[in-house]
C-alpha cells in the first residue's frame, strides 16, 4: 500500500522555516534533505512564513539618502530642461512658418 502522511508539529515546522530564512543563503533542497523531508513541503512552509510576516523594508544609510537627493535634484534640473527645450523647439517651429 502507499505511504502515510508524515505529521509535523508547528514548532518543528517554525525551526524548519528558520533555517531557510536565516540560514544565510542555503537552498532549500539542501536544507530539507538534511531534515529528511521533500524540499517542496519545506517550501511551502517557507512560503506561507514569507506570506504572514512580509519583509519591510531597510531604511536608507546615510549615503544612500544623500545619493538619493542628488538623484532627485538632477531629475528636476533635467524636466526643466526638458521643458525649456520642447518651448524653444515649438517657438522656432513656428518661427518658420
Amino acid at each position: 500500500m502507499g505511504k502515510s502522511a508524515r505529521t509535523f508539529s508547528a514548532e518543528y515546522r517554525d525551526e524548519a522555516v528558520k533555517l531557510v530564512v536565516v540560514g544565510a543563503g542555503r537552498p532549500i533542497p539542501e536544507i530539507a534533505r538534511e531534515l529528511g523531508i521533500h524540499d517542496s513541503t519545506l517550501r511551502n512552509w517557507v512560503n506561507k512564513y514569507r506570506a504572514r510576516h512580509p519583509v519591510e523594508d531597510e531604511p536608507l544609510t546615510t549615503t544612500e539618502r544623500a545619493r538619493l537627493r542628488e538623484l532627485e535634484r538632477e531629475n528636476r534640473e533635467l524636466r526643466m530642461k526638458n521643458e525649456f527645450l520642447g518651448k524653444a523647439a515649438s517657438f522656432f517651429a513656428q518661427e518658420y512658418r
